[in-house]
């Protein structure tokens, strides 16, 4: 008879999911994990209550994920909660008598509650008891695991004791002599070997590795780097003997060939050579899979591949906080946590799910315009009020709705600051889908749609069902709350991927089939991950109850990395800075490197050269990728730009400027073409904050209104505290921040002993305060503005005009060479440019400080040197009026880091400080940009 195969396919069941049998129908429903994690927050959150010091408030939701991971693991490795209570703490910190205490009260009452990894071990331990009876008659064979979990270890030793019972272990090390398995006994030393779990597995069965068969006949790619691999990652404790078995291996440029070492300047780089290497992959047809942990690199990989229309399947999918529904949930729940800025609320309008229905254009255009209106008028805070009193100021009959609608919204946002975590899911997901509906109402159905909406509102619909088992928080609280829960919850979106590209994490890759593997990312820290600290029980702890230490994941993570490394063909990559410092590279790698490079005799070193020159290659590659070309060199087009010197009709330059431009005009003229001629204004910041210069306006009124009201006779006591009284109601309505209202009122109040000296210095009578003057610079055609801020009438008849600096005040040598405010401004009232002066001689001009330090900058003046400044600005503006002097940028700056506003338009950077400036005849139209 022929054989035809099988007729019913086996049984097969994954491990994780034994305890969602039938057969445990019988026991209570198990309590979901996050009403677990909502009650162990509530009981933690009366726990920092009486005791302050342990940590944060809000660490509790933190504490609480530790605390459930740490309740699973005690069910998961059979640690009942007596043998807590049974620690010896003398030898610890009170700090650890005192979560000892929290963990006698706390885990008598979740060891009795079913929870998952309850019915896990429930269902392996009624599986036992059953076989144990009357084993299957069929073979009964376990898979692909490690046995590192205590409840998985134990399935493995009851089908090991079958009579038809098998067990297949992945990636077991047959090149490790019988004295390194000898010595792997002690979980503090060699818990993070690769090869510990099957150990203490043999331990527990009674066997030896010289009694573990091979699954199948097949041989390793390379066997010799197998073991080199094994011997790289022996134990600590025993890496001397790489010293006498290291002069066993065979030649190890024969046995390295297939392996490339790319060592990258940046993350960006590694990125680039990855994607080029599954791209060469992709072309000879060869199946590549990129390993690693790192979601950041994936994604940069990710997008580097989109060069070439290459989509990798991703095993990870994408987290569910970076899609767009996810997006949108976080930041209208931020919204919520803090006074809503203008930035926040332009991120949320203009959000691809907001108002994302017919309507979508309309109410794009008019959050364009209020972006406007907030960059130049504010304010900071936006409140309902403001936003109505602007749509009504446009008189538009299509702005007032739409304002009203977000007017709406933003009233939603002032919440209490302390309210139930159900009262947060409600408003959060009512602020949600009216920002979703637009003001139209074109959106009838639900704002989260697609894979990634559906797993969005599938966790939303959970927290609504599981709120009332949370305790009160604040609304930064439920920020931080749900931003830790959009971080589990991963998506895959819908796409078709190409067949021969893969991404995986560590774990995923133990089920890959490639042909070249790139083991990614590895960086200490990443590969292997530093995990958290046990905030419960340290790891002396741990290990007396029972419990896996630490280096339990770095084991396993070491296991991956040994099979991955055992590829056809395999390229390991690290970046050697990240975007902060310097990185170190993984444990095993530097361990590779280590012992490559002293096996002289094995030529250890040449092969360590040959990887690296192999990745090298590589990086010439990536590296030439964003390089121009020869073509693209000789490309006029992308030739980097001159030092501009336009030179616009004379019709089209300024006739009149302001005292306070003539700086600009002498140190970056190319500044006063772009404001002035193109009408080019740098615009307003999105997200207001206190800055230089509006301290500067607001002590300029303070300063005018302390003149103003100043009596005849006054006391330096009375004047300054009157200052100090102006300076607090102008600074309380002149700015919404109130860290820098103190902080400019405090730096006032040192300098006012200094200004109230210069104030009565020359006993003069303010006469002109912010007041408007102007004068015609002889036949130029030019008109020359400008506003001091005060001028003062001396008993001798003359002037003093004085000028309030809040930085440092220029010197002399500045003010003779570009600072010609002052000076000009002299020379306007001598030549009557204020209407109410008329004609006055002018004794002297003073720059008083207002900035660090007591300083003032006083100037005495005369007839002749106000007639040689004013001929010398003539002379400037004339220069100006001819057609062959061209605006240069950035002509005299101070220091060349400074950075102005208008360095992208004229490209600096592509040129220097030091090139010559090249003039251009601009003729209108077109060619004035």
């Amino acid at each position: 008879m022929i054989s035809q195969g099988a007729r019913f396919l086996p049984k097969m069941t994954v491990v994780t999911e034994l305890g969602q049998d039938i057969a445990l129908s019988d026991l209570p429903t198990p309590i979901p994990e996050l009403r677990q994690r909502l009650e162990l927050a509530r009981l933690i959150h009366q726990l920092l209550r009486a005791q302050p010091r342990l940590a944060p408030m809000p660490a509790r939701f933190d504490l609480a994920e530790s605390l459930a991971t740490l309740l699973a693991e005690m069910q998961d490795e059979a640690v009942a909660p007596e043998a807590l209570s049974a620690l010896d703490m003398s030898g610890h910190s009170t700090h650890w008598g005192r979560t000892q205490a929290f963990l006698n009260i706390i885990t008598p009452l979740y060891w009795e509650k079913t929870d998952q990894q309850f019915r896990q071990r429930e269902a392996v331990l009624r599986l036992a008891k059953k076989w144990q009876a009357r084993p299957p008659d069929d073979p009964v064979i376990i898979a692909g695991s490690t046995g590192s979990r205590g409840t998985t270890a134990l399935l493995m030793r009851t089908i090991a004791g079958l009579p038809q019972g098998a067990v297949v272990l992945p990636g077991f090390d047959t090149n490790l002599p019988a004295h390194v398995w000898a010595g792997m006994t002690d979980a503090m030393t060699a818990e993070d070997h690769p090869q510990y779990r099957f150990c203490k597995l043999m331990l527990e069965l009674q066997t030896s590795p010289d009694q573990v068969q091979p699954w199948r006949d097949v041989a390793p790619h390379d066997p010799d780097r197998n073991r080199l691999i094994s011997l790289s990652l022996r134990p600590a404790p025993v890496t001397d003997q790489w010293l006498m078995d290291g002069q066993a291996l065979p030649d190890l440029p024969k046995a390295t060939e297939n392996i490339t070492l790319i060592e990258a300047a940046h993350p960006r780089e590694e990125a680039l050579a990855i994607a080029l290497i599954l791209r060469h992959a992709v072309e000879d047809g060869k199946r590549a899979a990129l390993i690693t942990p790192d979601r950041g690199l994936s994604r940069r990989v990710a997008a580097a591949l989109t060069r070439w229309d290459l989509i990798a399947d991703d095993s990870a999918g994408s987290p569910l906080g970076m899609s767009a529904p996810g997006r949108l949930l976080r930041q209208v729940a931020r919204a919520f946590a803090a006074p809503m800025t203008a930035d926040q609320l332009l991120i949320l309008l203009k959000h691809p799910l907001v108002a994302a229905g017919e309507g979508r254009a309309e109410h794009l255009a008019l959050t364009r315009m209020l972006e406007m209106e907030l960059r130049h008028n504010g304010p900071a805070f936006p409140a309902p009020d403001t936003i109505l009193g602007w749509a009504e100021s446009l008189r538009n009959v299509e702005t007032l709705p739409w304002a009203q609608w977000v007017a709406q919204i933003l009233g939603q946002f002032q919440v209490p600051a302390i309210c139930a975590l159900s009262s947060h899911v409600s408003r959060h997901l009512a602020v949600t889908e009216a920002l979703s509906q637009g003001v139209s109402l074109a959106v009838t159905g639900h704002p989260l749609q697609g894979p990634a909406g559906i797993e969005a509102r599938r966790l939303m619909d959970l927290l609504v069902v599981e709120a009332p088992y949370g305790d009160d928080m604040s609304p930064a609280d439920y920020a931080a709350f749900l931003d830790s829960q959009l971080s589990k919850a991963e998506v895959r979106e819908s796409y078709t991927p190409h067949p021969l590209v893969a991404f995986y994490g560590y774990r995923e890759a133990r089920e890959m089939l490639a042909e070249i593997v790139i083991v990614g990312g590895l960086t200490d820290g990443v590969w292997p991950a530093i995990g958290d600290p046990d905030p419960w029980l340290n790891r002396k702890m741990r290990k007396d109850v029972g419990l896996l230490l630490p280096e339990r994941k770095i084991g396993l993570a070491a296991h991956d990395f040994q099979q991955a490394m055992a590829a056809q063909t395999v390229v390991m990559t690290r970046s050697v800075r990240d975007a902060e410092a310097e990185t170190v590279p993984s444990r095993w790698l530097n361990r590779l490197c280590n012992l490559m490079e002293g096996l002289p005799d094995r030529r250890g070193p040449q092969a360590l050269t040959q990887m690296r020159d192999r990745g090298r290659g590589w990086l010439d590659q990536a590296r030439m990728l964003d390089r121009p070309t020869a073509a693209h060199r000789a490309d006029p087009a992308l030739a980097p730009a001159t030092r501009p010197s336009p030179r616009p009709p004379l019709a089209a330059r300024p006739n009149q400027l302001s005292l306070t431009r003539i700086a600009t005009l002498i140190r970056d003229p190319y500044a006063i073409y772009a404001r002035y001629i193109l009408n080019l204004k740098p615009l307003d910041p999105l997200r207001h904050a206190p800055q230089d210069r509006d301290r500067g306006i607001l002590v300029h009124k303070i300063l005018e209104d302390f003149v103003r009201a100043k009596p005849d006779f006054e006391s330096a006591d009375h004047a300054r505290k009157r200052l100090l009284a102006i300076a607090a109601a102008v600074m309380q309505q002149g700015t919404p921040f109130p860290s820098a209202r103190l902080l400019w009122l405090v730096r006032l109040e040192r300098a006012v002993s200094h200004l109230l000296r210069h104030d009565g210095k020359y006993d003069g009578k303010p006469v002109l305060l912010e007041q408007r003057g102007a004068v015609a610079v002889g036949n130029t055609g030019f008109t020359l503005m400008g506003t001091p801020d005060r001028i003062d009438l001396l008993p001798d008849g003359r002037l003093h005009l004085v000028d309030y600096k809040t930085g440092t005040p220029p010197t002399k040598a500045q003010q003779e060479v570009f600072d010609k405010q002052l000076l000009l401004a002299a020379a306007m009232a001598e030549a009557g440019g204020f209407a109410k002066l008329g004609p006055v001689d002018v004794a002297r001009i003073t720059y008083i400080g207002l900035g660090s330090g007591e300083k003032a900058v006083e100037t005495e003046l005369d007839a002749d040197m106000i007639g040689e400044e004013w001929a010398r600005f003539a002379q400037l503006i004339r220069a100006y009026a001819g057609p062959e002097t061209g605006y240069v940028a950035r002509r005299a700056v101070f220091e060349t880091r400074f950075r102005l506003d208008y360095d992208h338009l004229s490209r600096f950077g592509e040129w220097q400080m030091s090139d010559r400036a090249q003039p251009v005849d601009l003729q209108g139209g077109d060619d004035a940009a």
